[in-house]
């Protein structure tokens, strides 16, 4: 007995035909627009800072030489500028 294909069944036809790409929508034309939260510019704003940190220079040779000239005087030490400069320096870190 010779059993033949009723009504040409093709279980790949069915599977093609059922993911069928939809047919394409007109572009809208209009604006485009974005929005920046304020925890990313708060981010850009401390990468900036860093990057401007990074390429200053620890040390400022011009007030370097210019407090080396200002020890060469004798008259320069005294107990008013040292104590100036010690409370300066206690200030700073807080003390």
């Amino acid at each position: 007995m010779i059993i033949d294909r009723l009504g040409g069944i093709d279980p790949l036809k069915d599977v093609q035909n059922a993911y069928k790409t939809p047919s394409k929508q007109p572009l809208r034309s209009g604006h485009d627009s974005i929005s920046i939260s304020a925890e990313a510019r708060e981010m850009a704003e401390a990468y900036y800072l860093s990057e401007v940190a990074a390429a200053t220079p620890d040390i400022r040779a011009d007030r370097v030489a210019e407090v080396r000239e200002k020890i060469k005087d004798p008259a320069y030490l005294n107990p008013d500028v040292i104590s100036s400069t010690a409370d300066k320096i206690l200030n700073s870190l807080g003390l």
